[in-house]
């Protein structure tokens, strides 16, 4: 008997004076909370470094807006699937909402080069174009910043691919800044230094994923 009343006042104890627990919002919520510091980060930087003079005729190209918006659509569903990932319970299929936007972003830049090419132009001409990398990264360190703060407020089950989705949503923001003040659309430079660093500091945030997101 003594010892089962010791356990009830145990409980009881405990009950009092532990710290109410408060659930964490829907991963949309905090996709949105997300982007209203991420989005206007990116844009500070696309102004200091100074916006490309052909902004507004590319602006005018349905194939570039194309591009623009699949690169957003790819960090908000990267986003929400990420916040979704470091909520116990939540459906882990979330993990896969960012593949039809990644589908149409490659789709796009894949048809740009090929149409280019059709016309004789050089679409498929590689060189050199290292500023994409630290560009991405000095666009989407905001963002990023942001991001793993908001995730070590959750339960990282799956830490790699938490940081995978999570770094990704940063670098494809970082990538939609680089293009309003980096003037290069060829499809093929496109794809391999902006799509590819994205990819890389994405691989990259993986690797790390256990020592960033520790629990």
């Amino acid at each position: 008997m003594r010892s089962e009343l010791e356990t009830e006042d145990l409980i009881e104890s405990l009950a009092r004076c532990a710290d109410p627990v408060r659930s964490l919002p829907p991963p949309w919520r905090r996709t949105v909370d997300w982007l209203a510091i991420a989005l206007p980060a990116v844009a500070v930087v696309a102004v200091v470094e100074t916006p490309r003079d052909d902004l507004a005729e590319r602006l005018a190209d349905i194939r570039f807006l194309t591009e623009q918006a699949a690169a957003p659509a790819s960090a908000v569903t990267a986003a929400a699937a990420a916040f979704a990932l470091v909520i116990p319970g939540q459906d882990r299929r979330f993990a896969f909402l960012p593949l039809v936007p990644v589908a149409v972003w490659l789709g796009s830049l894949w048809q740009d080069g090929f149409v280019t090419w059709l016309k004789g132009g050089d679409a498929f001409r590689l060189s050199n174009d290292w500023v994409c990398f630290p560009g991405i990264g000095v666009a989407g360190a905001i963002p990023a910043l942001i991001m793993v703060m908001m995730l070590r407020r959750g339960v990282p089950l799956a830490p790699r691919a938490t940081m995978l989705l999570g770094a990704f949503a940063a670098a494809a923001l970082g990538s939609v800044g680089l293009r309003l003040f980096h003037a290069q659309d060829a499809g093929l430079m496109v794809l391999v230094w902006q799509f590819g660093s994205v990819m890389l500091l994405s691989a990259l945030a993986c690797w790390g994923g256990r020592r960033i997101l520790h629990w």
